[in-house]
C-alpha cells in the first residue's frame, strides 16, 4: 500500500512538472510575439547610466566601454566606487580620458547594509537627467541598450523597465549551469508569475530603467538599502505607487567567465533563500517543478515499469522542447552546444531548491549576511 501511494505522489508530480514546462514555453511564445512591435521615440529624452562597482570582474574594461558606447542623442554614465582604494578605480580613471560623458565618484558614505544600494543613492544624487538607468558592473552591452531599455519610459504610465539576462556563449561548465539556470528556469518562471499575477510585481536587478519622480514615489532608494532583493522590492514599490513595470525585449549579456560550479551554487543559493524570504509560500510551489529527479525516483519505486517509462520519457521530451525554446526565445544560441547539461541543471537546481528551503545566512560579496523576513539584511558572523 506505502509502495502504491508513493506511485501515485510521484506520478502526481510527474505531470505537474510536465504542465509547467508547457506553460513556461507558452508564456516565453507569448513574450516573443509581444517584443515585434516595439517603437522607439523619434527624440529620446536624456539618460544618466548609473553603474555601482566594486572590484574587478572578468572582462570588466570590455564591460565598463561597452557602457560608454551607446547609441544616443543626450546620456551620461555615472560611475561610483564606495572604497577610494578599491581596484576598480584606476582603470575607470582611463574611460574618463577617453569619453567626456563619464564621471567617476568614490570614497562614499554607508547608507545601509546594501552597499551596492549606498552606492545607488550616491549615483542618483550627481544625475544630471530624469531617467535613469541601474546598471549591474559585471554585464556587456551593445550600443542600442540605452534606446531600447528607456523606450517604454516614454509612456508616462510605465514606472519600471528591467531586463533578463545570461551568459551568452558560456565556455566552461560552471557558466554553461549558471546561464541554463537563467535561461530555461528563472526566465521563463518570471514570466509565469507575471503571468498569474496580472502584469510585473517586481523586477530583475542587472538593469533597472526608471525616472526620478518614479523613484521619490516610492519613497526612494532608502526604502531598500537594507534589503536583499532590492530589485524585487524596486518592483514591488513602484507597482504600488501606481505605476507599471515592464520587462524589455533586451536580454544581458552577463559573462560568467571561469566561475566553478561550487560559486554558482553558492549564489544560486543566496537567490533561493532570497526569493523565499520574499515570495513566502509561492516558493515551496516550486517543489513541484523537478520533474526529472521525480522521474527517477518513479521508475525506481515502479520496478521500470512500462507506463512510468513513457510517463517519464513525455515528460523529459517536454523538458527539452521547453529549454530550446526559450533559448530561442531569449536568443541565447551558445546554449544549445550545452543541452547535455541540461539533466545535471535539473538535479542541481533541485538541491539548491530543498537547501533553500531553510537557513537565513548568505554569502555576498564577502560578506555574511542574515536575511530577516521581508528580504531585511542584517550582518551575520
Amino acid at each position: 500500500m506505502l509502495v502504491l501511494s508513493v506511485q501515485i505522489v510521484l506520478t502526481l508530480l510527474v505531470i505537474c512538472s510536465a504542465i509547467f514546462y508547457l506553460f513556461n514555453s507558452w508564456v516565453g511564445l507569448a513574450f516573443a510575439r509581444e517584443q515585434t512591435g516595439l517603437v522607439l521615440p523619434e527624440k529620446p529624452a536624456g539618460v544618466s547610466l548609473l553603474i555601482p562597482v566594486r572590484g574587478l570582474d572578468e572582462g570588466a574594461a570590455e564591460n565598463w566601454r561597452s557602457f560608454c558606447q551607446q547609441r544616443h542623442p543626450q546620456y551620461e554614465v555615472i560611475f561610483g566606487v564606495m572604497e577610494p582604494d578599491d581596484p576598480a578605480v584606476p582603470l575607470l580613471r582611463e574611460l574618463l580620458v577617453i569619453y567626456p560623458h563619464v564621471r567617476l565618484i568614490y570614497g562614499l558614505h554607508i547608507y545601509g547594509v546594501n552597499y551596492q544600494v549606498s552606492n545607488l543613492i550616491h549615483l542618483l544624487q550627481a544625475a544630471r537627467y530624469e531617467m535613469v538607468v541601474f546598471a549591474d558592473s559585471d554585464i556587456r552591452v551593445t550600443p542600442d541598450y540605452l534606446a531600447t531599455v528607456t523606450a517604454p519610459l516614454h509612456q508616462p504610465e510605465i514606472g519600471l523597465v528591467t531586463c533578463g539576462y545570461m551568459d551568452h556563449h558560456p565556455q566552461f561548465l560552471g557558466a554553461a549551469l549558471a546561464s541554463l539556470n537563467r535561461c530555461v528556469e528563472f526566465l521563463p518562471a518570471f514570466l509565469l508569475g507575471r503571468a498569474l499575477d496580472g502584469g510585473l510585481r517586481y523586477a530583475l536587478g542587472p538593469t533597472i530603467a526608471t525616472r526620478k519622480d518614479v523613484v521619490r514615489a516610492w519613497g526612494g532608494l532608502e526604502q531598500v538599502v537594507n534589503r536583499i532583493g532590492s530589485d524585487f522590492h524596486m518592483g514591488r514599490l513602484a507597482r504600488a505607487a501606481g505605476f507599471r513595470v515592464e520587462m524589455s525585449p533586451y536580454v544581458l549579456d552577463n559573462c560568467c567567465g571561469r566561475e566553478s560550479v561550487g560559486q554558482v551554487l553558492q549564489r544560486e543559493l543566496r537567490w533561493a533563500r532570497t526569493i523565499r524570504m520574499n515570495r513566502g509560500w509561492q516558493y515551496y510551489g516550486l517543489g513541484a517543478t523537478f520533474g526529472l529527479v521525480y522521474g527517477v525516483l518513479l521508475l525506481l519505486v515502479s520496478q521500470g515499469a512500462g507506463w512510468a517509462v513513457l510517463l517519464v520519457l513525455g515528460m523529459y521530451a517536454l523538458r527539452l522542447a521547453q529549454a530550446v525554446t526559450a533559448i530561442h526565445v531569449f536568443r541565447c544560441p551558445g546554449l544549445y552546444r550545452w543541452l547535455w547539461a541540461l539533466p545535471l541543471r535539473d538535479v542541481l537546481s533541485f538541491g539548491v531548491w530543498l537547501a533553500g528551503a531553510v537557513g537565513r545566512r548568505v554569502y555576498w560579496r564577502g560578506r555574511w549576511l542574515e536575511i530577516q523576513p521581508g528580504g531585511l539584511l542584517q550582518s551575520s558572523t
